[in-house]
């Protein structure tokens, strides 16, 4: 919780135009960490659809992480 509050906080920190870039990848990192704990430290494994759902997420903060710098 201490690490969340210090994200959120140096967001603040940020200039606006990027704070929302900065949050869609951190978004995408959390889902990954999300379903790393369901499996490390709850025994569920990831099922084929997690996986899938992760991987979009992925995608979608790698496309508005990058989108900016494409022509």
């Amino acid at each position: 919780m201490v690490s969340l509050a210090a994200f959120a906080w140096l967001l603040t920190r940020d200039d606006a135009d990027f704070a929302g870039r900065a949050y869609a990848a951190y978004g995408g990192i959390y889902v990954v960490a999300s379903l790393g704990w369901l499996w490390l430290t709850e025994g569920q494994i990831p099922s084929r659809w997690d996986l899938a759902g992760t991987f979009l997420c992925l995608l979608g903060a790698i496309t508005i992480l990058a989108g900016q710098r494409l022509p």
